[in-house]
């Protein structure tokens, strides 16, 4: 008996599109890492770009909590669900602190 969950067709189709934002991101780096010339430039290229990505990520936290904003509203949900929506909002906000906060610490 095979275990439901590791063939599920959207745990498959989540891991897709995980894998193609890696490959994404490893692509820009090394696009990155060759115009500059080593790693160590391209280090100090995003060093000396980090207020820029900064802004990028505060639209982008603006733009997906305004999007979840607006579908949160579209939907009605039963008291249970509602709990389960709130700790996974609490959960993604303290991640994305915890994110920021590490970031500025380095």
């Amino acid at each position: 008996m095979r275990p439901a969950w590791l063939f599920n067709r959207s745990l498959g189709r989540a891991l897709l599109w995980t894998a193609f934002a890696v490959l994404v991101a490893v692509g820009v780096n090394l696009v990155g890492i060759s115009i500059v010339g080593d790693v160590s430039a391209w280090s100090l290229w995003l060093d000396d770009h980090a207020g820029y990505f900064l802004v990028w990520r505060l639209c982008l936290y603006g733009a997906t909590g305004y999007g979840w904003l607006w579908m949160r509203r579209r939907l009605s949900w039963d008291k249970d669900t509602r709990q389960r929506l709130f700790r996974t909002e609490i959960g993604a906000v303290v991640a994305v602190l915890l994110l920021e906060i590490s970031v500025w610490l380095t």
